[in-house]
């Protein structure tokens, strides 16, 4: 088992793949005369749907493609974990980083589903070229809760409920062919790009293929923050780090936190959680495709890229984290962790093995024999099953994922996801500002 799932992990992880599949499906393309097509996945009701729709013109305006806006419907079951934190959380990160790209999001709960099939309707009567502009106008409308201009544009823009079926049908069929599963996301030639988080390496692709049609390197999408690069102060802000063993996404984003640690006031507490496949839950392959293949891409990003790969689900994750306690005890939680997602993501390490842990340990300056006597025993257990609970506390169940809260505990706020570390230190600047 472990074999076939490190052999599939280093394959969809691999730069060189990924190359390779670049290459042939641009190959293709020219043999077959074909305009550079991106296809868009937009789901009326998702609140990130709403956000990337704001910049889909600019997209067509900047690079010679044909884009192809594609209705879907609900997300696949099979990649869907926690739904309802998954729905709480999603509402609440739109509402946060929306100001951050000059996008107004007046969401403050779900539309009724009455507006949903309203909002379907319209769009799924509205032909190709003039979806963008018309899906704006409709999600604006949608997460304003304005049934009575929905239904003005519903009579320019309507569609029996069996016609709308179809369209989301066939929407939810294209997107699965394409490996993915939610809305927000564009399709280029093989590769996924989801929302405005991934906007970037979609037109770093089409640049490179000489499809931009101005010399601006603007991105499309810029993030106007205001958080320095490093800060200074008296006063400290605790921020807890919840990791995973068996997650690239920790992975790449431990050397930013060992960073952040140095740039900013920060007191670091490490509590780990056991990852997703040790707590009931399935990936199916699609996801984890796109799941280790972007947190690949992300590595390369930030100059620490994922090289062989050793998942240490099952007895060596049980095995390391048996001496997590113990390692924190002695103020070496993290240093502890980010070793072992060193070895799993980049040396391709057993981190299981007990010669491995020893040589670990005495790396850290620790007595091997002291600490062997907490090898395999069962404390750890409760300790990742509390960090769980306080990590759903903030409506997050993935990983890594935040929370900082003032010295003394109070005003707890949590981030979910690498790609959110931004967020993070923005809120660490405005809550020393405000000081």
């Amino acid at each position: 088992m472990y074999k076939i799932r490190n052999k599939a992990m280093n394959s969809f992880s691999s730069y060189e793949n990924l190359k390779a599949i670049r290459e042939k499906s641009e190959s293709n393309r020219i043999k077959e005369n074909r305009n550079h097509e991106v296809l868009y996945f937009h789901k009326t009701d998702d609140p990130y749907s709403h956000l990337t729709i704001q910049f889909v013109e600019k997209l067509k305006e900047e690079y010679s493609v044909d884009l192809i806006p594609i209705l879907v419907g609900e997300e696949n079951p099979d990649a869907l974990h926690e739904p309802d934190l998954y729905e709480k959380y999603c509402l609440e990160d739109v509402k946060r980083i929306s100001p951050y790209y000059g996008v107004d999001f007046n969401g403050d709960s779900y539309p009724e589903k009455s507006l949903v099939n309203k909002a379907n309707s319209i769009l799924a009567a509205t032909e190709s070229n003039n979806f963008i502009q018309i899906a704006k106008k409709v999600s604006t409308h949608l997460w304003n809760n304005d049934e009575e201009e929905l239904s003005m544009l519903q009579k320019q823009f309507n569609s029996s409920m069996s016609k709308v079926s179809e369209v989301l049908s066939e929407g939810n069929k294209i997107r699965n062919d394409c490996d993915y599963y939610f809305g927000s996301a564009f399709y280029y030639e093989k590769e996924l790009y989801w929302g405005v988080d991934r906007l970037n390496y979609l037109e770093d692709r089409l640049t490179e293929l000489g499809a931009k049609k101005s010399p601006s390197n603007e991105s499309l999408a810029p993030l106007s923050i205001k958080a320095p690069e490093i800060l200074d102060s008296d006063k400290l802000i605790n921020l807890t780090y919840y990791p995973s063993l068996n997650s690239p996404y920790t992975f790449i984003s431990a050397k930013r936190i060992k960073q952040l640690e140095k740039d900013y006031p920060i007191n670091l507490i490490t509590r780990p959680v056991l990852p997703m496949l040790m707590r009931m839950m399935t990936i199916p392959t699609f996801k984890a495709k796109y799941i280790i293949s972007d947190a690949a891409r992300e590595g390369r990003k930030y100059d620490y890229e994922m090289k062989e790969i050793f998942s240490p689900i099952g007895k060596p994750a049980r095995k390391a984290y048996s001496l997590f306690p113990e390692m924190d005890k002695r103020s070496k939680g993290f240093d502890y962790i980010d070793a072992l997602l060193k070895a799993s993501f980049q040396d391709g390490i057993n981190i299981g093995e007990d010669s491995f842990l020893e040589n670990l340990v005495i790396e850290l300056g620790f007595d091997w024999q002291e600490i062997k006597i907490h090898l395999n025993s069962s404390a750890w257990k409760k300790v990742l099953d509390d960090n769980v609970k306080d990590m759903y506390q903030g409506n997050c169940w993935g990983v890594p994922s935040f929370k900082i809260t003032n010295a003394d505990g109070s005003n707890p706020y949590y981030v979910w996801g690498q790609d959110r570390m931004w967020l993070v230190k923005e809120e660490i600047y405005k809550r020393i500002e405000s000081t």
